[in-house]
């Protein structure tokens, strides 16, 4: 088979520290959603701290992160709801107060995907190659990648931007138990970042995730390769594994996990397939990647 052309990934400027020094909390993007669905212009409104029960930084980190996770959209100032805003946080939607975990699986790969507004976090999951680590070594690397779109960034931003990644994801091996941080914060339930050691260290959880469905999995590498490519209806589990921006490298899957996953959702498709040539197992798929990536996420939320 050729290899297939790669299409431009839709890009986005690079992005850091707009978050307020806040990762996101439980209820925010539902919070958020709702009341932008019922007023765009809830985010500028002089009472927004009293509509959203937050403070003015807080809704300035509100309202980033239902944009960074692509829940909202906003065009010539105007804030809409986004097409997995209305799929997941409706009331009548997938899972409207994230009670799932898959949920948050998706979330997770929303914000990484192309285009990406949260570039410590592309970087951290996407370029990073270090297993373990420490904030240190993670800041250094960042601001080496950050140089690449200007040298005028501050070593604060990118210090804050760290800093809400490992309160973001960090499940922190604490021995007086949970911090306030890892309670508040639902996606420390990915468990895709443990503190280790000292508590200095942190180390990337790396092979299968016990909360994270395959059609999950299956669904992100459908779009991945409907994003990515557009003269082939395959894509090899090396590349869904490695490439950058892949969901191997946002969930921190192997390709054998990877491989797993493709096995198991096509079992219960006929569109879908894992292919070995000479061994190279590759996704092979019969139709439009994107719609068929939502079609799984459809059957697999309803039930």
């Amino acid at each position: 088979m050729a290899k297939a052309a790669l299409t431009q990934k839709p890009q986005a400027p690079a992005v850091f520290a707009r978050h307020e020094t806040f990762h996101p909390r439980f209820g925010w993007l539902k919070k958020g959603y709702d009341l932008a669905l019922a007023d765009p212009g809830i985010f500028l409104r002089d009472d927004a701290p009293v509509l959203l029960g937050v403070g003015k930084n807080m809704v300035r980190s509100i309202r980033y992160w239902c944009n960074a996770f692509k829940v909202l959209t906003e065009e010539d100032g105007q804030i809409r709801p986004a097409r997995l805003g209305q799929q997941l946080l409706d009331d009548d939607g997938w899972d409207p107060f994230l009670e799932n975990p898959a949920s948050l699986w998706l979330l997770h790969w929303n914000l990484l995907k192309a285009p990406c507004t949260a570039t410590a976090w592309a970087f951290a999951f996407g370029e990073f190659s270090a297993a373990e680590f420490t904030p240190e070594h993670l800041i250094d690397e960042l601001r080496d990648y950050a140089n690449g779109f200007s040298a005028n960034i501050a070593d604060s931003s990118l210090r804050k931007d760290v800093s809400c990644i490992l309160r973001m994801y960090a499940d922190q091996d604490s021995k007086k138990g949970p911090t306030e941080d890892s309670i508040d914060c639902p996606f420390t339930a990915l468990r895709l970042l443990y503190s280790v050691g000292d508590g200095r260290r942190y180390e990337f959880q790396v092979g299968p995730k016990e909360t994270l469905p395959a059609e999950i999995v299956v669904a992100a590498c459908l779009e991945f390769a409907g994003i990515s490519e557009n003269e082939s209806s395959a894509m090899g589990v090396s590349r869904l594994a490695h490439l950058e921006g892949s969901p191997g490298r946002a969930f921190k899957l192997s390709e054998s996990a990877i491989a797993e996953a493709i096995e198991q959702v096509a079992r219960r498709r006929e569109d879908l397939f894992i292919s070995d040539s000479a061994g190279l197992l590759q996704l092979q798929y019969a139709g439009d990647p994107l719609a068929m990536s939502e079609a799984i996420l459809n059957k697999y939320f309803a039930g």
